[in-house]
């Protein structure tokens, strides 16, 4: 069963692009579309790179950097505090026995 879409006006540096959207999804694409006029904004306001074509570049390319190490972040292991807590005895004890 597929859901029709609907198309979406989005707005990016004061640009009209209608997307093709399903209903449930507007919001999360409106935000989205939101998000990134700001990320674009901010590179075009920093005076730094001209052309919207390598403004929006910079900005995906900032955007997947951020999203990679948010990932990254998550799957490292957590140390818990009762693990730090042990090594931090053992290492007491190493330690003093020195």
């Amino acid at each position: 069963m597929s859901a029709e879409n609907n198309t979406l006006d989005i707005f990016i540096l004061d640009k009209a692009y209608k997307i093709a959207c399903p209903p449930a999804e507007q919001d999360n694409l409106q935000r989205a579309a939101q998000f990134l006029d700001r990320k674009m904004r901010e590179i075009r306001g920093s005076g730094k790179v001209l052309g919207l074509e390598r403004i929006a570049v910079i900005a995906a390319l900032n955007i997947s950097h951020e999203l990679l190490s948010r990932q990254q972040a998550d799957s490292e292991p957590q140390v818990s505090a009762e693990t730090m807590a042990g090594l931090l005895k053992r290492m007491e004890v190493a330690l003093t026995e020195s």
